[in-house]
């Protein structure tokens, strides 16, 4: 019996240590959760303020956006400061995988509709295989339904298209600080006068800066390089602050641009922010 038990016991160590080597050569062979080195919440929502943010809809979830500009503070009483006049956008968004999203939105400013694709190239990633920023590309057409109230000629469909380009460009700093440069490209079937450029090249900014768990101050800037000289346009400037509450997503907007998609106020916005033209507004998304 004793003879036995120690056959036994020599069995069972051996038998363990090839198993901790076996469960060893498994481990270096497994590939690892790449997925934990990935950097998250660069930016809390799919906008910065005015434009678009590096983040995407994960996959399946589908994201109700209501975004609303108020008139010009500076307007004064009779308008209550900007409050009688108004522009909605009503959007949705779907994530067709987590790299892949999908939107359409219809804004009451010139009766436009808009659709957009966005795609993740490349994340910022930590670790062994870091790297330092994300990189996303984002494509959209709109199209104008409003009627000139005097037309000259009546425009075609096609005339009333306009398309923009982006690169969004992000990276995250720390938990506290995030940071995007977007390139942008612009193209106008039809301006308004014939100086006016149909294709516009502009450089926006945007910024996160965290100030508790669920609140983040963010500012954005599109520096235009061809502006459209027919209506003195000048450059986007927006300042706001998001609340995270759950599946909501709050943003309260300062800025000198009413409207709501690249083309508009991007190329063709005409506000002052310094001499008083700015439009209090917000973004509310709500996630599915």
């Amino acid at each position: 019996m004793k003879k036995i038990i120690y056959v036994v016991c020599i069995l069972s160590s051996v038998f363990a240590h090839a198993q901790d080597d076996l469960l060893d050569v498994l481990d270096q062979e497994a590939p690892k959760n790449e997925s934990e080195n990935i950097v998250t919440a660069t930016f809390k929502g799919t906008r910065i303020l005015n434009g678009h943010s590096i983040e995407n809809r994960k996959d399946k979830e589908l994201e109700f956006i209501i975004s609303h500009r108020f008139g010009r503070i500076n307007s004064g009483f009779s308008e209550l400061f900007g409050l009688d006049n108004t522009n909605v956008r009503f959007a949705f968004e779907y994530g067709l995988s987590d790299n892949l999203t999908i939107g359409i939105g219809r804004s009451s400013f010139e009766k436009t509709f808009d659709s957009f694709l966005k795609y993740s190239l490349v994340k910022q990633r930590r670790g062994n295989r870091s790297f330092p920023f994300a990189v996303s590309v984002f494509a959209s057409v709109a199209a104008k339904t409003q009627e000139e109230e005097f037309p000259i000629v009546e425009r075609t469909f096609q005339e009333n298209l306009s398309y923009v380009g982006q690169v969004l460009i992000a990276r995250k700093f720390s938990q506290e600080f995030s940071l995007q440069v977007t390139p942008t490209f612009i193209h106008r079937n039809t301006v308004r006068e014939t100086q006016d450029p149909h294709g516009i090249f502009a450089l926006g900014f945007g910024s996160r800066v965290k100030i508790s768990k669920r609140v983040s101050l963010n500012g954005e800037y599109f520096l235009a390089f061809n502006e459209s000289q027919s209506i003195n346009a000048r450059n986007s400037l927006a300042f706001g602050v998001d609340i995270e509450t759950g599946g909501h997503v709050f943003q309260l907007i300062l800025s000198n641009a009413i409207t709501m998609i690249e083309k508009s106020f991007i190329a063709e916005n005409t506000g002052n922010f310094f001499k008083g033209d700015i439009h209090f507004g917000f973004n509310i998304s709500r996630t599915f």
